[in-house]
């Protein structure tokens, strides 16, 4: 159960929502990124770092927080605009304060928390995505710089970021242990965006691959321990799943409130189309389904916020959730018809957006393999 502050949270981030983006993201749709403008606006707000210190201006909250945001940021309909925000909040700023030095949180986590400074975070790879251990980029140190060379892909914010998280090769043979993360900000000789990529859904998310040429970094922005990246990595997950979890109950509940709507305008036969048996059972049936989601997620980030081992249950969480969302969008576009199928329906590109959601952040397959282990 949510407490006042988190109540008023929701209610102040659905307002922002409504007013703000929802009227005007099919434009960003349209040339492909979300305004700097706007995340300056969340940051001036206070949503872009709920879960960081008070003292660099953040919300001193947890993970209950992070479902919460990203919940209502999914019910946008919008789901570029989303992904774009919980990158940046939840997914690749989280490096620099579990990992971070004093002196690195300094200088980078009040710029990220007003939104003056977007983020990034790479590790995906051509060749390597859930699979961690098998990426390529490397990082040399020569004469007291780190050298990066390799290459990243399907990277969020890619092209808008400032400061980019990225994962590279310390130890060729150390396998897990020989991973390392680096602070690379946009401007460093070498670093540079190669495309940006076209993608099915999430079209108002940045997406790119980005390119290390002998891209000098100082010793200084070694994110953490050497050789101890992969740790950082597997840490962050869990936050990461919760937040994509939250989003996709988010996307799943506007969803089923937008087709509710239609069908009881919707006249086929005589009569609306609510008053076919078959489909008010299926909706009340994904309404349960959608439900049950939002309280595994709440659930995993309860556990979270105890400190407590959560994997398992963010896993199940995940893997759920995002096969949830896409049986959702399928029904729920059926249910609209030809109009579902049309460009201008909020439906059509809701069920576009969605189809990543068993994807990214980890495969359901790799989810359920987490789950196995722990059962």
């Amino acid at each position: 159960m949510e407490d006042e502050t988190l109540l008023l949270l929701r209610e102040s981030i659905r307002r922002f929502v409504e007013k703000e983006v929802v009227p005007h993201a099919a434009a960003w749709e349209a040339q492909g990124s979300v305004p700097r403008e706007v995340l300056r606006q969340m940051g001036k707000l206070g949503f872009l770092g709920l879960r960081y210190p008070e003292e660099f201006g953040g919300g001193g909250l947890d993970a209950r927080a992070t479902a919460l945001l990203a919940e209502e940021l999914g019910r946008s309909t919008f789901g570029g605009f989303a992904i774009t925000v919980l990158v940046h909040t939840d997914m690749a700023s989280p490096h620099l304060v579990n990992a971070g030095s004093p002196e690195q949180i300094k200088a980078w986590l009040p710029r990220i928390i007003s939104g003056e400074a977007i983020s990034a975070v790479a590790v995906t790879e051509p060749d390597a995505g859930s699979d961690v251990k098998s990426i390529r980029t490397t990082a040399k140190q020569e004469g007291g710089d780190w050298v990066l060379r390799g290459s990243k892909m399907f990277i969020t914010n890619g092209a808008l970021a400032d400061v980019c998280f990225v994962a590279a090769k310390t130890d060729p043979a150390g396998g897990s242990k020989g991973l390392s993360m680096f602070i690379v900000e946009k401007g460093m000789k070498g670093f540079s965006v190669g495309r940006r990529l076209d993608k099915m859904g999430w079209r108002c998310s940045d997406t790119a691959e980005l390119v290390f040429e002998d891209c000098r970094v100082p010793a200084a922005n070694l994110l953490g321990e050497a050789h101890r990246g992969f740790y950082s990595i597997m840490k962050n997950f869990q936050n990461e799943r919760i937040a994509i979890g939250a989003m996709a109950m988010g996307e799943s509940q506007r969803a089923i409130e937008l087709t509710l709507e239609y069908v009881r305008t919707r006249k086929a036969f005589g009569a609306p189309l609510w008053d076919k048996q078959t489909i008010r059972q299926r909706l009340s049936m994904l309404a349960a389904k959608v439900e049950a989601g939002r309280q595994l997620v709440r659930h995993a980030a309860e556990l979270d916020a105890q400190g407590r081992d959560c994997v398992r249950e963010v896993s199940m969480a995940k893997a759920y959730c995002g096969e949830l969302v896409n049986e959702v969008m399928y029904d729920c576009l059926q249910f609209h018809g030809g109009a579902g199928y049309m460009r201008d329906s909020a439906i059509e590109r809701m069920y576009r957006d969605a189809r990543v959601q068993s994807i990214g952040g980890g495969a359901t397959e790799v989810m359920l393999e987490e789950v196995a282990k722990r059962l």
